[in-house]
């Protein structure tokens, strides 16, 4: 019974995590449709956006309520904006049910976990059955474009977003007939409805300016400021609502449970580093190598495959060696790969880089699992949705804010030049070779800053895991 639980698990992890990317290689043609090429980054973010602010909500709702029941819902409002999404005739249109997508897949990442930490109770088969879930979060990353590129290419766009209904349905039915969730004692149950608006408000605010600030440059702007500031006052209101509330939405106290706070900085480091692959390796590829458009997705395919390979191997490791070696192991190989990405250079062989991106999947892959599993064994039940919630929110964020942080230095040297031809295409001839030449060198120097700034993280990270391990070491000896 385990294992079709598992299915239907790893089913709605794989849909949910797809819709991040699938939509990338469908972009020409639903601008061609539905016009509105301006707004085209907020079919992205919107989805990203909603998930992030939903996640918590849903952790909370499923400790209160169950997760069977949560989760069910959550999969409801999925596909029901997916065939909104499908059906929409404008580009606004669009973005909105892409929230409702996104508001709908805030509640797989986390429940899904939830699910698994009390299916497994023994450590080890808990590791093996969230490395395959995190396997199927990496698989999701290739399969997008793959997928949205074929159904662009041989029916429509719309199915890019029709495809989810089949199979969401399959996942759903699933769950209802096979998962048989033991409840607690009914009880009436205090929803903290303040918290939960509050702290909506606040994350919306702040994840609007990085985005826009990011994307326009527009970080003095009296709107970014006012947005960051007003974020900064709600949350401090909402420190002191939770302060008061019988059941808050997030419970103070995870902030004092040290596992769990090094745990969500760990992966605040290392989403970051991933977001930057994704962003600007393609720009690297194309910008600086001049490589067509296809190459430049092919570079980053050895990220998703190596870190499923991570996630399996990290799941059949643990009880061989803790998991505080297992974390080591992952930001070690972070460091060497982004050591190498920071010496790229215009020369350098086009095997390093695949080496390089493969070794982040990896050193990913063996920590994403693990990362659950200590949460899960860091909290009560009655807290593990809510914990689990938390690091999903917190990896999230970290690919908002990281994408915003390196967007500004990348564009501090590329766009600070005053260079009129960055935006322009790189196709042969499109360029007088001069002006070409000092392109490339500006796109190479603002990719090395990013990189840079990843090998910072990386090492951020390595040392933050040997701080985790000797705490825990200081904790058994006691």
């Amino acid at each position: 019974m385990r294992l079709q639980i598992m299915i239907a698990l790893m089913l709605s992890t794989f849909l949910a995590a797809m819709e991040g990317t699938i939509v990338s290689t469908a972009v020409p043609r639903i601008t061609s449709d539905l016009a509105g090429f301006e707004q085209v980054s907020w079919v992205y973010a919107i989805y990203m956006l909603a998930t992030a602010v939903s996640a918590p909500i849903y952790g909370k709702l499923a400790d209160l309520f169950g997760r069977k029941n949560v989760l069910l819902v959550g999969i409801g409002i999925f596909l029901l904006g997916s065939t909104l999404c499908g059906v929409a005739t404008s580009m606004w249109q669009l973005i909105v049910f892409r929230a409702i997508q996104g508001l709908g897949a805030g509640s797989v990442m986390p429940i899904t976990m939830t699910i698994i930490g009390d299916l497994y109770t023994e450590q080890t088969a808990r590791a093996k059955a969230q490395g395959w879930i995190s396997a199927v979060w990496g698989l999701s990353g290739v399969v997008g474009p793959l997928v949205g590129g074929f159904l662009v290419d041989t029916l429509t766009w719309r199915y890019i977003f029709f495809l989810n209904l089949p199979f969401g349905l399959v996942s759903f039915f699933m769950l209802i007939f096979l998962y048989k969730e033991k409840l607690a004692v009914k009880e009436k149950r205090h929803i903290d409805y303040p918290g939960a608006l509050i702290f909506s408000v606040g994350t919306i605010a702040l994840l609007y300016a990085l985005l826009t600030g990011s994307q326009n440059q527009s970080w003095t702007s009296p709107v970014t400021i006012s947005l960051i500031v007003f974020a900064l006052v709600t949350y401090l209101v909402f420190v002191s609502v939770e302060k008061k509330s019988p059941e808050p939405l997030i419970p103070l106290s995870l902030f004092t449970n040290r596992n769990v706070t090094m745990i969500n900085l760990l992966t605040l480091l290392t989403n970051g580093i991933v977001i930057s692959m994704v962003v600007y390796l393609p720009i690297w590829s194309q910008g600086v190598l001049g490589e067509s458009a296809t190459m430049a997705g092919f570079v980053l395919t050895p990220m998703p495959v190596c870190w499923t390979i991570g996630s399996i191997l990290a799941g059949n490791l643990l009880g061989r060696l803790r998991a505080e070696q297992l974390f080591i192991a992952g930001t070690a190989v972070l460091t060497v790969a982004t050591t190498l990405l920071s010496f790229l250079s215009a020369d350098s062989a086009g095997y390093l880089i695949y080496v390089a991106v493969g070794s982040i999947g990896l050193g990913m892959g063996l920590i994403s699992p693990i990362v659950m599993v200590k949460i899960q064994s860091s909290v009560a039940v009655d807290k593990r949705g809510t914990a689990i919630a938390l690091n999903t929110f917190t990896g999230t964020f970290s690919q908002t804010f990281g994408a915003a942080v390196f967007g500004m230095l990348f564009n501090m040297v590329t766009v600070a030049s005053g260079h009129t031809n960055l935006g322009a295409s790189f196709e042969h001839g499109s360029i007088p070779v001069a002006q070409l030449a000092q392109i490339r060198d500006l796109l190479a120097s603002g990719v090395h800053v990013v990189f840079t700034g990843t090998l910072v993280l990386a090492i951020g990270s390595f040392v933050l895991t040997l701080l985790i391990a000797k705490g825990n070491r200081v904790k058994q000896t006691h």
